[in-house]
Parts: C-alpha cells; sequence; structure tokens
C-alpha cells in the first residue's frame, strides 16, 4: 500500500535518444532515497514519479537524471510546457540539421571504399571525411555514452559509439602503421566507410522515428488546442480581456458566436453548443439556463455570459488531458517484462559482439582478424533496444489518444488489456442505464372528470408549485406548455404524503396512494403501475382526477449496447438499489435476463466478488459514490463520465457523454491496441534473433552471407520506424 502522504508528479525528460535511456532515467529515480516508484516512458518523454515529499523533492530528483545525461523538467504552468516544447522542437530541428550534413559527408566515404580504395588519396580523404561525421555531426553520441559508462549505465549510445569508435580508430591505425599488423597477420583493411555511415544511417533513422513519433501524441495536441488563451471578462456592462490563469470562480464569462468555452460554467441564458471534441459525439447540444458547459466546447449560437464554476486545473477538459498524459505513459504488464528484457539487452549484446570477435580471431584463419572486428562492428550497430522500447508505448499512446478523441477516457494502460479479456459486465441502473432522473412519462386522466384535461393542468401545475417534492419538479417539466396559473385559497404540505390545495368550494390534492386514502378517493394504481413505474395520484374531493406515470427514463442506445455486448459472448449483469419490481421493468425493456434489485453497496461489491470467484473477468459500470465499492473490486472498473467525483477517482475508464454503446467501442479499441502491440514485439524480437546472429557471422562458413555495417544500421533505423508507423494504423482502425 502506498501511503497517501506520499506525492504523485509527472515530468517530462529531455534528452532520451533510445528506450535504454529511459531505463536507465527510470534506474536512477527509483535508486533515489524517498521515490517509492517512478516509470519513465521514452515514447512519451515523461517521468512519472510517486515520492515522499518529506524525504526529496523534485529539485533532488532533476540534480540526479541531469547527472547521468538526462534533463528532468521540473517546471510548471503553461509556460514550462512551452519551454519543453520549444526545446524538443530545438532538439528536432538540430537533429534534423547534423542528420543531413553527415549524410552528406558519409554518402562520399561510401563511394571512395566501393571504387577508389586502392588510390593513394583514398585513405587520408575517407579519414577527415569520416572525422567530421563522427566528431561534429555525431558527437554526442561519445558524449552521452560517456557520461552513461560513468554511472554505469549502458544504452544504445553506447552500442553506437562503441561500434563506430572502433572501426575509427582501428582505420585510423591501419592507415599509420599498416606494416606493424601485416607483421603479426592482420589485414591491414581500414573501416572508415561502417564507422561513418553507422553514424549517419543511426541519426538519419532517429530523425525518421522523431518524424513518426509526432503522430502518436496528436491526442493530446488536439485536446490542448481546444483551451482557450484569453477571456472576456464582464463587469457591470463592460467587458474586459484577462488571461485564462486569471478567471476565478464566480467570475462573469462573455462568450462570442464561434468562440470555445473558457472554463466550466453555468449558462446564464439559453443557448446551444458544439461538444463534439470532448464527448466524441457529432451534433449540436441546445443549453437552457443554468445548464453546465464545459471548456473546449464551442458555441454555435448567438454570444452568451456564463458564470465560471470550475477554472484552471479543475475543469473537465483540464481533467481529460492530464488523464490522457498520465494513461498515455503508463506500462501496461506487458511493457514491464519487455522493460526487464531491454535492461539487459545492451549488455548480452556488446557479450556477444566480443565473442564473434574472439571467435573469428582464432578460427577464421589468415582473415580471422578483419572478419571477427566486421562482425564485431555490426552486431553493436544491427542489435538496438529501440524497437522493443518503441513497440508498447507507441501503440498505447496512440489507442488511448484515439479514445480521448471519442470520449473514452482510459486511466490505465493496463485497462486496454484487461478490456479484450473481458466476458462479465455488471451494469448499474441508476445514472447508468437510466438518465438518473424522474420523468413523467404518461398522465392518464379520468374519463368521468367534469373539467377538460387542459384546465385540470392548470390546477396541477399551480398545486405542483407549491411542493417541495422531488417528483414535482419532473411534472413542473411535464407542464411546462401551461402558461396559466390560478390562486389557491388555502395550500397545505404534508411531507411525503403529498399537497392540498382549497379553490373556492373544491379541494385538490396531488400526492401518493397514502393521500388518495385519506381523502377517500379509491384508486385502481396497481394497474397503472406499470410494471414497477412509479405514479402520483393527482384528485378532487373523494375522486381522482389522474395518475401521473414517473419514470427514469432509459438512456438512448442501452439496448443497442447491451445487445453488441451479448454479441461479443459478454454476460451482462444489472444490479441497483431500486427495487426488484422496477429493475425487472428496465431490465426487460433492455433485454437483461439477470437482475438484482433492492441491493446495497455492499450486495454489490460481493456480486463483483463472486463473479470473480468464478474465473469470470469483470467489469462494473457505475455512476454514484454507492458503486465505488464495487468499481474498486472489478478487474477494470468504467464510470459515468457526469458521475460523482468519488466513482471518477476510483475508476478506471470513463464514458464522458455517459453512453453505454462507448462501452462496446472501447472493448474495440483494446483489442485493436492488443493486436498492435502483440505484432510490434514480434517483429522486434524477429528483427533482434534473425538480425544478430547473421550480424555475427553464423552463415558465413556454410553459405558465405554477412551483413555490411552499413546495411545494419539501414536495418536498425528502419525496425524503430516501421514500430511507429504500425502504431499510428489504430488511428484509422474500426
Amino acid at each position: 500500500m502506498h501511503s497517501k502522504t506520499n506525492t504523485r508528479r509527472q515530468f517530462p525528460v529531455g534528452g532520451m535518444s533510445c528506450a535504454s535511456c529511459a531505463l536507465s532515467v527510470e534506474k536512477i529515480l527509483k535508486a533515489q532515497s524517498g521515490v517509492v516508484d517512478a516509470s519513465v516512458s521514452y515514447a512519451g518523454k515523461q517521468a512519472k514519479i510517486e515520492f515522499d515529499p518529506a524525504a526529496t523533492n523534485p529539485q533532488k530528483l532533476k540534480t540526479a537524471v541531469d547527472q547521468i545525461g538526462y534533463e528532468l523538467i521540473t517546471m510548471e504552468g503553461a509556460e514550462a510546457t512551452a519551454d519543453f516544447e520549444k526545446k524538443q522542437e530545438d532538439s528536432y530541428l538540430k537533429l534534423k540539421k547534423q542528420s543531413i550534413w553527415a549524410l552528406v559527408f558519409a554518402i562520399p566515404v561510401m563511394f571512395i571504399s566501393m571504387f577508389f580504395m586502392g588510390e593513394g588519396w583514398a585513405n587520408p580523404v575517407m579519414f577527415i571525411l569520416t572525422s567530421v561525421v563522427l566528431l561534429v555531426f555525431g558527437n554526442h553520441f561519445y558524449i552521452n555514452a560517456w557520461k552513461q559508462a560513468r554511472h554505469r549505465q549502458l544504452t544504445m549510445d553506447t552500442l553506437v559509439a562503441l561500434s563506430s569508435g572502433v572501426a575509427y580508430l582501428f582505420s585510423l591505425f591501419a592507415m599509420i602503421f599498416p606494416n606493424l599488423l601485416t607483421k603479426y597477420g592482420i589485414d591491414a583493411h581500414v573501416y572508415f566507410e561502417a564507422a561513418a555511415v553507422v553514424v549517419a544511417f543511426v541519426m538519419f533513422g532517429k530523425l525518421l522515428e522523431e518524424k513518426a513519433k509526432v503522430g502518436t501524441g496528436d491526442a493530446v495536441k488536439k485536446l490542448m488546442g481546444l483551451q482557450a488563451k484569453t477571456v472576456q471578462l464582464k463587469e457591470g456592462d463592460a467587458f474586459r480581456e484577462i488571461k485564462i490563469e486569471d478567471v476565478l470562480e464566480g467570475d462573469l464569462i462573455y462568450v462570442r458566436k464561434g468562440e470555445k468555452i473558457p472554463v466550466d460554467g453555468k449558462t446564464m441564458g439559453s443557448m446551444y453548443v458544439d461538444e463534439q471534441m470532448i464527448t466524441g459525439e457529432s451534433g449540436i447540444s441546445s443549453k437552457a439556463k443554468g445548464d453546465v458547459v464545459y471548456s473546449g466546447t464551442i458555441n454555435v449560437g448567438e454570444a452568451f455570459v456564463l458564470e465560471a464554476t470550475k477554472v484552471g486545473e479543475h475543469t473537465l477538459l483540464a481533467g481529460i488531458i492530464k488523464m490522457v498524459k498520465e494513461a498515455q505513459n503508463s506500462k501496461p504488464k506487458i511493457q514491464k517484462k519487455v522493460d526487464r528484457i531491454a535492461a539487459v539487452f545492451v549488455p548480452v549484446v556488446m557479450t556477444i559482439a566480443i565473442i564473434a570477435l574472439v571467435v573469428w580471431w582464432i578460427f577464421g584463419g589468415s582473415n580471422g582478424f578483419a572478419q571477427g572486428l566486421h562482425a564485431f562492428v555490426t552486431v553493436l550497430v544491427i542489435a538496438c533496444p529501440c524497437a522493443l522500447g518503441l513497440a508498447t508505448p507507441t501503440a498505447i499512446m496512440v489507442g488511448i489518444g484515439r479514445g480521448a478523441q471519442n470520449g473514452i477516457l482510459v486511466k490505465s494502460a493496463d485497462s486496454l488489456e484487461i478490456l479484450q479479456k473481458l466476458d462479465t459486465i455488471i451494469l448499474d441502473k441508476t445514472g447508468t442505464i437510466t438518465e438518473g432522473k424522474p420523468t413523467v412519462s404518461n398522465i392518464i386522466w379520468d374519463e368521468g372528470a367534469s373539467s377538460t384535461s387542459a384546465e385540470l393542468e392548470v390546477v396541477l401545475k399551480s398545486l405542483e408549485q407549491a411542493s417541495s417534492h422531488p417528483l414535482a419538479s419532473a411534472i413542473l417539466s411535464h407542464l411546462k406548455h401551461v402558461n396559466k396559473n390560478i390562486i389557491f385559497n388555502e395550500v397545505t404540505e404534508e411531507p411525503g404524503i403529498g399537497v392540498v390545495g382549497k379553490y373556492f368550494k373544491k379541494t385538490y390534492w396531488v400526492g401518493s396512494q397514502k393521500m388518495a386514502d385519506k381523502m377517500g378517493a379509491v384508486h385502481l394504481g396497481n394497474k397503472q403501475t406499470l410494471n414497477g413505474a412509479s405514479f402520483i395520484i393527482f384528485g378532487e374531493g373523494n375522486h381522482v382526477l389522474s395518475t401521473i406515470i414517473i419514470e427514469d427514463q432509459i438512456k438512448p442506445g442501452v439496448a443497442e449496447a447491451v445487445a453488441n455486448l451479448k454479441g461479443k459472448n459478454i454476460h451482462v449483469i444489472m444490479a441497483t438499489g431500486d427495487t426488484q419490481s422496477s429493475a425487472e421493468r428496465v431490465a426487460t425493456q433492455i433485454g437483461i435476463k439477470e437482475f438484482h434489485g433492492a441491493m446495497l453497496p455492499s450486495q454489490k461489491y460481493d456480486l463483483v466478488v463472486s463473479e470473480k470467484s468464478k474465473g469470470k473477468i469483470v467489469a462494473m459500470v457505475g455512476d454514484g459514490i454507492n458503486d465505488s465499492q464495487a468499481l474498486a473490486k472489478a478487474d477494470i472498473s468504467i464510470a459515468m463520465g457526469h458521475g460523482s467525483d468519488i466513482a471518477l477517482d476510483v475508476a478506471q475508464m470513463a464514458l464522458v457523454k455517459g453512453d453505454l454503446r462507448k462501452i462496446v467501442d472501447a472493448i474495440d479499441l483494446g483489442t485493436a491496441t492488443n493486436k498492435i502491440i502483440k505484432q510490434n514485439l514480434f517483429w522486434a524480437f524477429i528483427y533482434n534473433v534473425i538480425g544478430i546472429p547473421l550480424a555475427a557471422g553464423v552463415l558465413i562458413p556454410s553459405y558465405g552471407i554477412s551483413i555490411s555495417p552499413m546495411f545494419a544500421g539501414a536495418a536498425m533505423a528502419l525496425s524503430s520506424v516501421s514500430v511507429v508507423l504500425n502504431s499510428l494504423r489504430l488511428k484509422v482502425a474500426k
């Protein structure tokens, strides 16, 4: 158990060039006193750290990370984010410039080695060109490798620095002292082209990888683009432009037609908004006075004024951005296994390279050392932990980002893994299956009443205006078309029973069956309950004038969602605190066979435990505090976006619009993401399993097949890029 006093923070990390770099940063962070846990994403360039603020602080963590050649960004706020993004952009442009110039100098070296190797001028020219590539454009490999070696860290920089450095130094020695090597039976061949082309190709590969990775973070960038920078503050009859950071709760904000709504708030009048970027649902939503609107949505109607209710990091949009960022940089169980392999990858590859050099030197005959050196360089070049390191996080970033754009907020990477295994789903009723608010579905008027229904509607509305009962607002909403009122001579409310009003010589009343019994009215209510629906009785004296049927309306698309879940062989159960008859009525309407009514929160929890004990993978879907126990216990918990803060905190997923059809979409997204992850890992492993032995020269004795360092460098770059591009297919996956 983690202490509640621990702090969880997410920090950007600069300077990482490969998956091993991320593992090095993670290892250093975990070694710091006061750090409970740390997780570093190479794809997302973020570090998630849980630490005890009494034992350490961000500045100490920054110092530790900076000492091994990376940069932990501890500053917060919009300016800090913009500064980090600027550094990333500058770093990319620098890499682009260096890569292009490295290729400009390396390609002539390759041509000279192929066509002019015997010329007297060839070696000195290749030496000069290669020196420029390694020491000017590719010097960061050697600087980083040295910094990391001082802290006993091995990364891809180590592999590149060793392979190119050994080839370069041997070639330099062979150029200056050829006779000395020949004396000991070693061919004085130079490998300047191997050193130059390897560094140039690796850099160009990193450039392509960074370019491809840009697409994996598009979702967060789009969400951040929804945030307004300034707002129009209403002060009396005047307006003043202020920064979004300066808005306070309670401020009145003026929003023009076509503008983004800057903060969460309540409308001061009716208006229309486009909520598609937040909910994933197309179409325009109408808002009445007092309705809630969210930051990032767009005012498509006339200009209006809203009262700010949530500002800054407390808005729905800010919460979504934070949740998506954290989820994109979380690690599923499969990634943790890959990390353990990647952690020993570089030392194992270095060992294989040394073994290849020694074996060829001893058993390779007169050309053994040259072939061994060739194998040593090629093994170090072709082996790359980047494809392994990128396989999972790039797919997770794209998958979670796509979910966010469609109103599905995934709070942890493990959720996507569990979703595809789901076989049982338990649904709460109120607020999950139903709208969560009572609505009048019908008013059945007594045909023998002396007044018309239109006249009686005026009386009923006037009477309900005097009631404080929660159902009164549902009736008033139903009768909003009635614009007349009557004034009673006397009105009396009996809490929990109903309201009685005297209008001249007539006594009108509205309330429960108890009120009807008290007034001596005979009501055949049981025939009108519609299989568990609630009802209110309206009468005059001892006569029943009408029966008002009250129902919690089923949300659109629920029956479709249930049918689709069944189509995926998922067993659907409904569990509700409402009555058994009410549960039966709703379950029948939406096609659920197993349902449980009158359940306490602890019984919902027990139901989850019971299903899990049968070996089921269980999802719990709810929106209220009473669902939080069951949500916490389920294998995967899904909250309605409009639900309680507790339910949202506990849940691993949230449906922004509260549309159950999105669960089916989420399952499909989880299946597609896991399929991509497995494909990525397969190709990353196969690449190394085949590539490393070939590079070591295992096929040379039998078939004469070998790989040049130049080809190895190109293949290594292609492996990382292919993994990223494969992950990007999730953007268009159905």
